[in-house]
């Protein structure tokens, strides 16, 4: 996929053309544009040259990525910041000089013409005068505002008008009406007409402030939208600016500071206290708190220590590290979360389908509304100009930006907010299709569980006390290669036991391991592999069915003929796994786990995790066929972390992947949740219907505004209203839509709603170590601001 900035479009029309002018350029498979962010992503094999000429034949300009800065790469050292707002201060510069002419002709049409005021002694008072003065000041007004006129223009000519065309026509119109006018004055002047007929004519029919009014109306509109507009891509532009832009690397033996791009993998840095990371890479050297939440979304900094691996833009607070480059440039992680962001908003929604539809006949739909009203009041036998007024009002007050506008805002502003929380959309359809589901199919091993083998009971016998049980396990485990028994070195470990001295350690593949230990045989493994040394009593060999049934697995200790105890090993279940899934119910989603393993097995750890439904015995390549059968009976997310979940994570209408899982699960998935939290995908799908909601609204409001004030306009409704006024309608209209998007912003919605209705706070016990205090004063400066929260 390729990245272009588009130049020149101004609302959902022009945002239609260039759709259509790219997607029959030869080898382009599909594009999009976004109004929002004036991208365009094109897929196929067409040449960029190819598609950059069908832009600027359908009237408007782009540059590819290579030649215009676009988000994803980590060093933007003396590179301008490609969400800067540029739109902004020139509209604003435009609207002060607007108003500079405008006031001077309101005060001459408005305060001395309505309500008698005095004009300055240098300004004749003669109708005559007083229009070429109007002229004059609606010429500058429009020369200020000309963007419209040669956008507008430019677009009518190349067959696809836009938004710029119905304000360029509404005022051009209402000019050369009152230019007519004037020339009208001029003759009757020079005929010698009666005074009464001159000053009827110049306070009736002339529409220089309209003609003005408009451009600057819309100018007004503009900036409101582009301020708006500017604040959906705050999340994205605060990613952007963590960008660290300097890395101080070791060439040669010598510590030297280079732009982070610069910086290749392998190369040797250096991070001091208060840096940040440059590139990804592995600590070799040091330890240090180090503050992830530009990635994660988590404000407690992560100790690091040798061999853990740090990312760049993360915070170094404390402690100097010094790490080996792993990921730079476009490939860190930082770089690929501002990609996935990015992509997620300059990509569409399928509901957008909608607004395109619409927005590609819209504009010369209301050109012939215009038309049809202004014959149509002429037809009715009002004057000229007023069917000439009612023409222009309907040309100004119609709004195709607030449906060009209605879904890129609301996709930027819900993956913006899902991206500071650690998740992540990559395409507008996942953040549309995850609100949608009925089925959520949740992967076992890695996901409801957290993927490792743990030790979950213990149950010594022959007078053996549980810490002889777990020295022993550990003294025969220590030395063995398999999972399970990792887990009891990692148990032990935990609990600071120390094992025996062993000798003549032998281990049977698939039974068990012995070895001699203060001059006797121990063993442990399977209960058949110990039942044929040592007699195993009913109640342990009862409890380890029971342990079995659980999902457990059992492993047998015995010292010759002693049984000393049985240790339970099993992949438990994630702390977070019944939160998750309980939201999920409460969404009125269906939870089904997929597992391989055997019924019982997987019986036991469904009923921990409260899902509705199990799965089991399904081979590693047979889980897309049960998201194939689930699809049957609604839209299906899968969450996995494996490469074997791959192909069901495609297949599903959404994928979402574990941020710690495979490459190639996240790769395949639609939706990467970066902190790895399972409660993170009932976020998702809160997010995506909030998101779905808004969206919606804003549709119909787009709709409901252009089908209620058209005919309005037009005065079906025997409501006559100004060309002005059309205009400041249709200037709220844009800005209406953006306001009700930032209500995204709000986070509320992302975590679970605390249902308790007797006013209960739960509360949960933290400890933080507070650094820089020094006397009960900073004492209690701190418990006063901690007592706010």
């Amino acid at each position: 996929m390729e990245r272009y900035r588009v130049s020149g479009m101004s609302c959902a029309a022009c945002q239609a053309h260039v759709e259509k002018a790219v997607s029959k350029v030869p080898g382009v498979t599909s594009v999009n544009v976004s109004l929002l962010t004036n991208s365009m992503n094109v897929e196929g094999e067409a040449l960029s040259t190819d598609i950059i000429q069908a832009v600027r034949k359908a009237g408007y300009d782009a540059e590819c990525a290579d030649t215009c800065k676009i988000p994803g790469a980590i060093s933007q050292e003396n590179t301008p910041d490609p969400l800067a707002d540029t739109e902004t201060p020139a509209l604003k510069k435009r609207l002060i000089f607007s108003l500079c002419f405008l006031i001077v002709l309101m005060y001459i049409t408005m305060g001395h013409g309505m309500l008698g005021l005095p004009l300055p002694f240098f300004i004749p008072q003669d109708p005559l005068s007083l229009a070429l003065t109007q002229l004059l000041l609606a010429l500058s007004v429009m020369a200020v505002n000309r963007r419209f006129f040669t956008s507008g223009l430019s677009s009518l000519i190349h067959g696809s008008p836009n938004m710029d065309t119905l304000v360029s026509l509404g005022s051009l119109t209402s000019f050369c009406w009152s230019l007519h006018v004037l020339y009208r004055l001029c003759s009757m002047a020079f005929s010698g007409a009666d005074a009464m007929t001159v000053h009827s004519l110049y306070h009736g029919q002339l529409y220089f402030e309209s003609a003005a009014m408009i451009p600057a109306l819309i100018t007004v509109g503009k900036l409101l939208e582009a301020l708006s507009k500017g604040r959906t891509t705050d999340a994205l532009r605060s990613l952007y600016k963590l960008s660290p832009s300097r890395a101080s690397v070791i060439r040669d033996g010598t510590e030297t500071e280079i732009p982070a791009d610069s910086v290749v993998k392998d190369d040797i840095f250096v991070v001091r206290p208060g840096c940040s990371v440059p590139v990804d890479g592995i600590v070799i050297s040091g330890s240090s708190s180090v503050d992830e939440s530009a990635l994660t979304g988590e404000s407690v900094p992560v100790d690091k220590r040798e061999g853990d691996t740090v990312s760049a833009a993360t915070i170094n607070r404390s402690g100097f590290i010094t790490c080996r480059a792993v990921r730079v440039g476009k490939d860190t992680s930082f770089s690929q979360i501002i990609r996935l962001v990015s992509d997620a908003a300059a990509s569409k929604a399928p509901i957008a389908r909608i607004a395109d539809r619409v927005s590609g006949v819209f504009v010369p739909a209301v050109i012939l509304i215009s038309i049809i009203t202004f014959f149509g009041w002429i037809a009715a036998g009002a004057a000229f100009s007023e069917a000439i007024e009612r023409a222009v009002c309907v040309l100004v007050i119609s709004c195709p930006c607030a449906l060009g506008l209605a879904t890129p805002v609301a996709i930027m502003v819900g993956s913006g907010t899902g991206a500071k929380h650690g998740i992540l959309f990559k395409t507008g359809e996942a953040l549309e299709s995850a609100g949608k589901a009925a089925f959520v199919a949740l992967d076992k091993t890695g996901t409801i569980t957290n993927g490792t083998p743990a030790v979950t009971d213990m149950i010594p016998s022959g007078g053996h006390n549980r810490e002889e049980l777990l020295k022993a396990a550990l003294s025969l485990e220590h030395a063995s290669t398999h999972p399970l028994a990792a887990a009891v070195v990692a148990e032990a470990e935990r609990l600071g036991i120390r094992g025996y001295d062993i000798s003549d350690f032998e281990e049977q593949a698939g039974s068990g391991v012995s070895a001699i230990i203060n001059g006797r045989r121990f063993r442990a493994g399977k209960e058949a592999f110990i039942r044929d040394l040592a007699p195993i009593p009913v109640p342990l060999s009862d409890a380890a069915s029971d342990l079995s049934e659980q999902g457990k697995t059992p492993l047998f200790f015995a010292a010759e003929s002693d049984m000393i105890g049985v240790i339970a090993v099993a992949d438990t279940i994630r702390q977070d796994a019944g939160e998750a899934v309980d939201s999920l119910h409460e969404l009125g989603l269906k939870v089904v786990m997929l597992t391989g393993d055997n019924e019982k097995s997987a019986a036991a750890i469904g009923r921990e995790a409260r899902v509705d439904r199990v799965i089991s015995g399904v081979l590693p390549d047979g889980k897309a066929e049960v998201i194939r059968r689930l699809k049957e009976e609604g839209p299906v997310i899968m969450v996995g972390d494996g490469i074997n979940d791959a192909p069901a994570l495609k297949l599903a209408d959404t994928g979402i992947a574990i941020g710690r899982g495979t490459d190639v699960a996240i790769d395949s998935a639609d939706i990467v949740l970066v902190n790895s939290r399972l409660t993170d995908v009932p976020a998702a799908i809160r997010l995506s219907r909030r998101t779905l909601a808004i969206i919606r609204e804003n549709l119909f409001w787009a709709f409901f505004y252009n089908v209620v004030c058209i005919p309005l306009a037009a005065g079906l409704f025997a409501v006559k209203m100004s060309p002005m006024l059309g205009a400041a309608a249709m200037s709220l209209s844009s800005f209406t839509v953006c306001m009700n998007s930032l209500r995204l912003g709000g986070i509320s919605f992302l975590r679970k709603q605390n249902n308790n209705t007797k006013g209960e706070i739960s509360m949960e016990k933290k400890s933080v170590k507070i650094e820089g205090m020094m006397c009960a004063h900073c004492e209690a400066n701190v418990k006063k601001a901690l007592e706010t929260l």
